[in-house]
Parts: C-alpha cells; structure tokens; sequence
C-alpha cells in the first residue's frame, strides 16, 4: 500500500531524501507518487508534523 502525504506537509523537505525511488514530488505540498511508492515507510519515519501515513 502506497503513503499518502496529507494537507498537514509543511514542505520542510525531510522526507524527499529518505525516499529510495523518486517517488516523491516537491511543491505546497509534498506529493507520493502511489505507482512508484515501494511502502517502505521511510518519509513517514522522518516526517516532523506526521503528515505522511499508509493510504
């Protein structure tokens, strides 16, 4: 199951690095791409307002 990045992103960033695939697109807020998305739950690991949770 994908991550899912939720209207809570500050977009501070810390979670694009963790990702192992370019899953993960910048912007007002950050955006998972559910097709490339390997569920390794990294980015949700990192995320400092835990925006990012399991679709």
């Amino acid at each position: 199951m994908p991550h899912f990045i939720s209207d809570a992103c500050i977009a501070c960033g810390a979670c694009e690095p963790e990702c192992p695939v370019p899953c993960i697109t910048p912007g007002d807020i950050f955006v998972i791409d559910p097709e490339l998305c390997i569920d390794c739950g990294s980015c949700a690991a990192v995320c400092p307002v835990d925006a990012i949770s399991p679709q």
